[in-house]
């Protein structure tokens, strides 16, 4: 008996792993403008596995960070369905199911380092003893221990954003929204914060979509990429990109790496092919 427990106990803990923290069905969103109708997504289907790393990447215009805003309740469908933890985006977000990081730090310049991650905190109600915990442990996280008392025009960009991650993490939600958060970085702190926000990963387990136009970025951090393709923004390819935990940045020298890469680049031009022919 203690072994079928045991495996029962097993099997639900695989299903637990496995389950759908985000699931799109049929999806379309259609913006009303003075010059007419903006179809800015089509009939998007998409599943995304807790645990899991899943990047977005397509040309300027493709839906990208619109369709993260619907993720997110900043934006609403025109037709179709999406859950996020099995509940509406809307849900999800009076439950604070998830943390979004912005394309800018978006740091408040009056507040210490400290202050702005403790933001959220506040309006939740936690206490104060609690609140100091939760900025130690999240500033410990993106290596920005002791730099708590801070402003944020005392920091580099880099730092900033890492700040603006701890913020989004403080309230330990299980998913994190990226909107393209090293865009406008230099290669050389783009690549150290890509190192860094793997580590976030393997330590925290969240779920993590992420916007990226770069495509080694994609395929550095992801288990999953999800190729789009313009007006109106579909989903033309969804990747596997099986490199393992370990990922040092040379591994980009690889010929899976490179792989992977090649594809994904197929991909994006493939999807501007189909939107000639169909335009």
């Amino acid at each position: 008996m203690a072994v079928v427990a045991l495996q029962q106990k097993t099997r639900a803990a695989a299903d637990l792993a496995r389950r759908n923290v985000i699931e799109v069905k049929d999806l379309s969103l259609v913006f009303q403008t003075s010059d007419g109708p903006v179809n800015a997504l089509s009939n998007i289907d998409l599943e995304v596995e807790a645990g899991e790393f899943v990047s977005f990447i397509g040309p300027s215009g493709c839906g990208k960070t619109t369709l993260l805003r619907v993720i997110a309740d900043l934006e609403q469908p025109t037709s179709g369905a999406i859950t996020v933890n099995g509940m509406s985006p809307s849900e999800a977000r009076e439950k604070r199911a998830y943390g979004y990081v912005f394309q800018a730090a978006a740091l408040y310049p009056w507040r210490t380092i400290s202050g702005n991650i403790s933001l959220p905190l506040e309006v939740m109600g936690i206490s104060k003893e609690e609140r100091r915990q939760r900025i130690a442990r999240n500033l410990e996280l993106v290596n920005l221990s002791g730099f708590e008392k801070k402003f944020p025009w005392q920091l580099s960009g880099g730092m900033q954003q890492r700040a603006s991650i701890a913020r989004a993490l403080s309230f330990d939600p299980d998913l994190l929204l990226m909107d393209e958060p090293f865009g406008a970085l230099d290669e050389i702190v783009r690549d150290h914060l890509n190192e860094q926000l793997l580590k976030l990963w393997a330590k925290t387990q969240k779920t993590v979509i992420f916007v990226t136009h770069s495509i080694p970025e994609a395929v550095f951090l992801s288990t999953k990429i999800v190729v789009m393709s313009p007006r109106p923004g579909r989903i033309h390819e969804i990747i596997d990109c099986d490199l393992g935990a370990e990922r040092p940045l040379d591994i980009r020298e690889t010929p899976k790496f490179l792989e992977i890469a090649h594809r994904v680049r197929e991909g994006l031009r493939h999807g501007h092919s189909y939107d000639e022919v169909h335009a």
